[in-house]
């Protein structure tokens, strides 16, 4: 890990006296990163992979700080130990960025302390330079009932500087009908083996959701997208099949994939998986226990490698194509999603999976959750339907994160 310290200091200071007044900070920092010196004068030649924070190293600088003001990373982050005045000038340059509408951070106190929150920023930096750029494909539209999840395309790219790309069904369908029985069906045999039973699905069902994973991928690699949303129910009228096989695969394959054209939630599934590297579940919350703080969420896909086993069934509404009863791990867990048009908002809790409920009234895989904050968020202000479930525990890191990109948290 790789730190440019920006460097300020006052012209009554050389380069050399610099580095020894703050010789104690700096040799500590060093245990942990490398450390490149950069002079304010040279901050232009930093480029937007350069993770980059501003070391004041002296009094006196703060209409240095304003005059490169407009080259400096974002947000800003000041590191002062105190020595030679430096913590009384961030003060200084903190109150001027505030008034002007920006954020800053200033790093000052104990090592450990400083070297955890450099890490912390550090993987922020990481997430939020993978997000640029990133190509989601809304393939078809948004299912109807989902009159709360629409994303203002222009507006997420300029906050997060990702792209929805509109790509028609028809695209689909055209790979989806040349597509033959023969090209899949060693992955059907393959899928099928691994599998800890096979419920309602036939054969012939498997080898059609199948042809449409193959169909789905295809367009994928030709758009050269990071992540999809599906518009499932429509394909079904078209291929006789559903998208939850495919989505699954997609998903195990590294490319992030959600279901009914929701925008918000394979925003959240793609930013999380940027963030924390893991591959979300999107799923309905289907039952609210606010007594117990308890819910349980379903949905007819997941990604079978967060499953501990999985088990083919068809899809629950339609009774048609394939759907996947996946047995999850019990454990920490998070459970997220972004929203808004602008995606500026965003719910966030952690919480301890419990239990993997079979329901017959509900979609196939189904967790029970033990929430870490009131349930009853999800009846009283909840970010629309779907959220995302995430192994493991990342409030802290989710959290830290979001709001550093200037959303704001709902509860």
């Amino acid at each position: 890990m790789t730190i440019n310290l920006i460097t300020f200091a006052s012209i009554l200071h050389k380069q050399a006296s610099v580095r020894n007044s703050h010789e104690v900070i700096l040799s500590e920092l060093e245990k942990y990163f490398t450390i490149n010196f950069i002079d304010y004068t040279e901050v232009h030649k930093l480029t937007n992979d350069d993770f980059s924070i501003v070391f004041i190293a002296t009094g006196g600088v703060e209409k240095l700080v304003v005059q490169e003001f407009e080259l400096l990373p974002r947000p800003i982050v000041l590191l002062a130990d105190g020595m030679q005045n430096s913590l009384a000038a961030s003060l200084e340059i903190s109150s001027w960025l505030r008034s002007k509408g920006f954020k800053s951070e200033i790093l000052h106190g104990e090592i450990p302390s400083i070297v955890q929150r450099l890490k912390i920023l550090y993987n922020n930096f990481k997430a939020q330079r993978t997000l640029t750029g990133t190509r989601i494909g809304v393939m078809g539209t948004s299912s109807s009932w989902l009159i709360a999840s629409n994303v203002d395309y222009l507006l997420s790219k300029r906050r997060w500087k990702v792209e929805y790309v509109d790509i028609p069904l028809e695209r689909i369908y055209e790979k989806f009908d040349l597509i033959t029985e023969e090209e899949v069906g060693q992955a059907c045999a393959d899928f099928a083996v691994k599998a800890l039973a096979c419920r309602e699905a036939t054969p012939g069902d498997l080898i059609k959701a199948m042809r449409l994973y193959r169909a789905v991928k295809i367009v994928c690699e030709e758009e050269k997208l990071d992540a999809l949303t599906l518009s499932c129910f429509k394909l079904i009228e078209r291929t006789g099949t559903t998208g939850c096989l495919a989505l699954s695969l997609l998903n195990d394959e590294g490319i992030v994939a959600g279901c009914e054209g929701d925008l918000q939630s394979i925003f959240t599934l793609l930013a999380i998986k940027a963030l924390t590297g893991k591959v979300g579940f999107m799923a309905n919350p289907s039952m609210v226990n606010t007594r117990n703080n308890e819910i349980v969420l379903a949905h007819c896909t997941i990604g079978t490698s967060l499953t501990e086993q999985y088990i083919i069934r068809n899809h629950f509404e339609t009774e048609s194509g394939i759907g996947i009863q996946g047995i999850m791990p019990t454990g920490d867990v998070t459970i997220v999603k972004c929203g808004g048009e602008c995606l500026d908002e965003y719910y966030l809790s952690s919480g301890t999976l419990t239990e993997n409920t079979n329901y017959i009234n509900l979609c196939r895989t189904q967790v029970r959750i033990k929430m870490n904050a009131n349930a009853d968020y999800f009846l009283r202000n909840p970010l629309g339907n779907h959220h995302i479930v995430v192994q493991g525990n990342h409030e802290e890191a989710i959290n830290d994160f979001l709001l550093a990109n200037g959303c704001k948290r709902i509860e």
